[in-house]
């Protein structure tokens, strides 16, 4: 009988290195880890990379490979009796590999109790992580380990891994299906492949028929039609965070708490909802409330140090604080446009007035003649050309219609005069 209820990327999870597809640095023919296994050696190792990329598969690719005893763990629900416990077992069970996802969720303590056992072998570590390890796992369980960084997937891989799935799977194989058209699966992945796969079972599944051509606008429709659960692994999944974002930005402090908990309720890391405000009080609110920005920075700071469960209540306070502050996202606009312009008008040269005078040629050529110096005029501030010639009076700051940016507005008409049009 054919086992539609398990998810398309577990019926299909590769448990070979041949039927494994990327990572071609890992477990190609010359990969550090396929050599590894062929040498029948496998050291405790950090498998560091985005979310879908093949943490999970990997490790059990190893044990699989390596025939020995295979023990996962979650760093979300497990703590040190946790860790305790499998070593202990690992003690009758020689060669025994444990694998820990997310392995900076672990605490310093949670970490200090695997380092015994992986320093004298007891059991070989394979961790996971979507962080980067130098900040988020410590350095005497990190020296301990190899670390092994695995990419994106590339078109081409995904499109393989579509294919690969139509063909291989069972179920998808009692429909006649057309990759037609890839953009809107990809897009809305985002490089995830355990995302792709089940969002390609759930465009067929929801088909009329058992001939199926997989085009943008089904995929759209198809996923529309159907809200996605948090994954209770801790991947970001990118739905609520979304939903959670645009709370905070409709300045709505009731649903960004709702949305929040429900991240929270899903096992996701709090630091990322709080690395996700961080980046909000800048975009979003930025110069109408620099407050928020500071908010903000302490409370990731504060999570970083405190941990859950009463990191709850700190990014709730933040989240209410952002939701509520005014908005503007003027100094957003601002970067923006300023690059683009760049791009298009390329490297313009520096007026000789703002630059530096290093050497005494530099100074015969002119190098920071006229410039003037703003703390020595009125107002610390002294009205002379700061950009390049050819884009004098350029702008690209906006103020927003709100009180603090307002008054930014009439201090730079006020210096500047008619120059910008403020």
């Amino acid at each position: 009988m054919l086992q539609t209820n398990i998810p398309l990327s577990e019926r299909i999870r590769p448990n070979t290195l041949e039927t494994f597809i990327g990572q071609k640095h890992l477990l190609g023919p010359n990969g550090v880890i396929r050599r590894m296994l062929a040498n029948q050696r496998v050291p405790s190792m950090i498998l560091w990379g985005p979310p879908g990329v093949g943490k999970t598969t990997i490790a059990q690719i190893i044990a699989e490979k390596a025939g020995k005893p295979f023990t996962t763990l979650s760093a979300i629900s497990s703590g040190v009796k946790e860790v305790r416990e499998v070593i202990a077992r690992a003690r009758t069970r020689p060669g025994s590999i444990l694998f820990i996802d997310e392995i900076h969720r672990f605490n310093k303590s949670q970490q200090d109790a695997l380092l015994g056992a992986v320093e004298t072998g007891v059991i070989t570590l394979i961790g996971a992580t979507t962080e980067n390890p130098s900040f988020e796992v410590n350095a005497a369980l990190l020296s301990r380990c190899q670390m092994y960084t695995l990419k994106p997937f590339v078109k081409e891989e995904l499109v393989e891994l579509l294919e690969q799935a139509i063909t291989t799977d069972e179920v998808l194989q009692s429909y006649e299906i057309e990759l037609q058209e890839t953009e809107a699966l990809f897009n809305l992945a985002d490089g995830d492949a355990r995302r792709l796969l089940n969002l390609l079972d759930l465009v067929v599944a929801s088909a009329e028929s058992e001939s199926v051509v997989i085009t943008n606008e089904l995929v759209t429709s198809s996923a529309q039609r159907k809200t996605v659960l948090y994954d209770k692994s801790g991947e970001q999944h990118y739905d609520i965070v979304s939903a959670f974002i645009k709370s905070l930005r409709g300045s709505d402090p009731n649903a960004a708490v709702y949305w929040m908990a429900r991240m929270l309720e899903g096992g996701e890391d709090p630091k990322f909802i709080a690395r996700r405000m961080l980046i909000m009080a800048s975009e979003d609110i930025g110069n109408a409330n620099p407050t928020a920005l500071v908010m903000a920075t302490n409370a990731f700071q504060s999570v970083t140090f405190v941990g859950m469960p009463e990191s709850e209540i700190i990014l709730s306070q933040v989240a209410v604080y952002l939701a509520s502050s005014p908005k503007s996202n003027a100094s957003y606009l601002a970067i923006k446009q300023a690059r683009k312009f760049v791009r298009e008008t390329g490297n313009l040269p520096v007026p000789l007035a703002l630059r530096s005078a290093k050497t005494n040629l530099m100074k015969q050529q002119g190098y920071g003649k006229g410039y003037k110096y703003s703390h020595d005029y009125q107002n610390n501030f002294a009205k002379q050309n700061f950009l390049p010639k050819e884009i004098d009076g350029q702008k690209f700051y906006e103020p927003n219609n709100n009180a603090r940016e307002n008054e930014m507005r009439k201090r730079l008409k006020f210096l500047w005069e008619e120059k910008y049009g403020y």
